[in-house]
């Protein structure tokens, strides 16, 4: 004769639950505390302030459209110099095969001397063709990663190269590669190349601007910081 189980509210509700709230700890314990510093790249080290335009760009390193819009971008921030700084985010987006690997490569490169970190990317741009996914479709995960450390100390130095190795060794260089990711998404970011200045999301993103472009943003906003610094009385 086949028992009949009995089941008490409780006793059904904690069967329900159990598994949702051990779900919940594993969640909360996966979950790392903001990093130490946020994330992103300074380019030339020209950290502005509140008087300066913040122009935030998010790149994929192997992304042809992130490629396309770097030149027309660096143009405009030479021409205005210290009034508009750039911080760069990267985003591995997850259709192109590499580029988690080649955005970890960048952390690594910024770790070592930050100033590698935008020669290297400018060589990624360059070459990108080399880690596009047809072409890496035969080689192994340790292949591409020791294709990349040669690729970075070719850009970098020679003398780097152990250094390098090291840094894909480094769990610390992933989970800064991770954070730059879930930074990205965070702030509603799902394609490459995507643009922010003075934190507003320009219209058209994840297509790249040429330089006339980027002059018909930014010249309306450096010339209305230049009135408001003729208008405003000064009390003191």
């Amino acid at each position: 004769m086949q028992r009949q189980h009995r089941f008490t509210l409780t006793q059904l509700l904690s069967f329900i639950l159990l598994p949702v709230v051990k779900l919940s700890i594993l969640t909360v314990e996966s979950q790392n505390l903001p990093p130490a510093r946020y994330d992103g790249f300074v380019y030339e080290n020209r950290q502005g302030d509140l008087n300066s335009i913040l122009v935030e760009a998010f790149f994929d390193p192997v992304c042809p459209d992130s490629r396309d819009s770097w030149p027309p971008l660096k143009e405009a921030l030479k021409h205005y110099g210290s009034r508009v700084w750039l911080v760069v985010h990267l985003l591995p987006l997850p259709y192109h095969d590499n580029a988690f690997v080649s955005c970890r490569a960048l952390h690594i490169a910024n770790t070592l001397n930050s100033s590698f970190t935008f020669p290297l990317l400018e060589e990624f741009f360059k070459h990108q063709e080399k880690f596009y996914n047809a072409k890496t479709s035969n080689l192994s995960k340790t292949s591409i990663v020791e294709e990349i450390v040669k690729f970075a100390t070719v850009a970098v130095g020679n003398s780097y190269s152990s250094a390098f190795e090291s840094g894909f060794n480094d769990r610390q260089t992933d989970l800064k590669t991770r954070v730059s990711f879930k930074y990205s998404t965070s702030r509603g970011v799902f394609g490459t190349p995507f643009f922010f200045v003075n934190g507003f999301v320009l219209p058209d993103a994840g297509s790249p601007l040429d330089y006339n472009g980027w002059r018909s943003i930014i010249d309306p906003l450096v010339g209305a910081k230049s009135s408001q610094s003729i208008n405003v009385p000064h009390f003191i």
